[in-house]
């Protein structure tokens, strides 16, 4: 976390009573409640109401939690603090479920970002859901959006926006091979996480993708920050160039397939062939699906050829 005095926050405080104060908050409720992941800065006004507003905070490390809220200048006893952390989940829901079924308010953190996504949260969630209360999401800070928006992705057609979490690599070698050449067959692109005992392994399995291009975030948003791109197969040599490359947390973007330089030739052969025994709408999406050609370009190919035919039938005819 960056290091921040707690009464940097005191205006904070207030601005976020201003704010949010006027919305209404209901009792017997989960609020899930994103924080950041590293600046504490990144910390939304209605997060910062709402964490002082609740009857008691469920979170993965009490000990983290008590820190984080001391510095915004929240003060709250142990007492308040409920530990929901991967290994008691299950059970430690049912005490939150009890709780919300008395009309507490609870907001939920985990030690960094949004919880839920590769952090505990999910079987609190789907618990309180399942005993019939209501669970408010605050958005905020998330190293997957946070990379992705600094990764620059840019593919062919309609992939150019779409990407795939897929979380953490399997622990086991084998395991994260088998997983990194199914990687290798996704079009779209792929974020992962990854701890840094193990980022050094994840290069080298990352390597055998070759040219296909990986953007690397390394403590994301924190002091010593680093985002970089560059080939996979350069991953192993980019963290052995410092010392410190290997330290931190990491979230990791495997950029989308390029499309071929044939792909669109490739595509139209295709597409011809379709269009002659199908309606338009069906061969372009099946000219895409076979070629790997983007079906926008696909679509405009088949209005020429279409109109191209209809003037050649109209020549034939004068």
């Amino acid at each position: 976390m960056a290091s921040l005095a707690p009464a940097s926050f005191g205006a904070a405080l207030s601005a976020a009573r201003d704010a949010s104060g006027a919305q209404h908050y209901p009792q017997g409720t989960l609020y899930v409640v994103a924080t950041p992941i590293g600046n504490l800065a990144d910390i939304t006004l209605r997060a910062l109401h709402v964490l002082q507003l609740v009857d008691a905070v469920a979170c993965e490390d009490t000990r983290h939690t008590q820190s984080l809220l001391r510095a915004y200048g929240i003060d709250r006893p142990n007492a308040q603090l409920l530990a929901v952390h991967q290994h008691n989940e299950a059970e430690a829901a049912q005490a939150v479920v009890a709780r919300l079924a008395q009309g507490e308010r609870i907001a939920y953190v985990s030690d960094a970002g949004t919880p839920g996504v590769s952090d505990p949260g999910a079987r609190l969630v789907a618990a309180v859901r399942g005993a019939g209360q209501r669970v408010l999401p605050l958005p905020g800070a998330s190293s997957v959006t946070t990379l992705v928006g600094a990764a620059g992705l840019v593919a062919a057609g309609d992939e150019s926006s779409a990407f795939v979490f897929a979380g953490f690599l399997p622990t086991k070698a084998g395991e994260r091979d088998a997983a990194v050449q199914a990687l290798a067959q996704e079009r779209r692109a792929v974020v992962l996480l990854e701890a840094p005992h193990r980022i050094e392994a994840v290069a080298r399995a990352l390597a055998t993708l070759g040219e296909r291009r990986i953007t690397v975030g390394r403590e994301l948003t924190k002091q010593f920050e680093e985002i970089a791109t560059i080939a996979a197969a350069e991953l192993p040599g980019w963290f052995a160039a410092g010392r410190d490359r290997t330290r931190g947390e990491f979230a990791l973007v495997l950029h989308p397939v390029a499309a071929a330089a044939d792909d669109g030739a490739e595509g139209e052969r295709v597409l011809r062939l379709l269009l002659a025994e199908l309606p338009l709408k069906t061969a372009v999406r099946l000219a895409a699906e076979i070629s790997g050609a983007p079906r926008n370009a696909l679509y405009d190919a088949a209005l020429r050829i279409r109109n191209d035919d209809g003037n050649q039938e109209d020549k034939s005819g004068a």
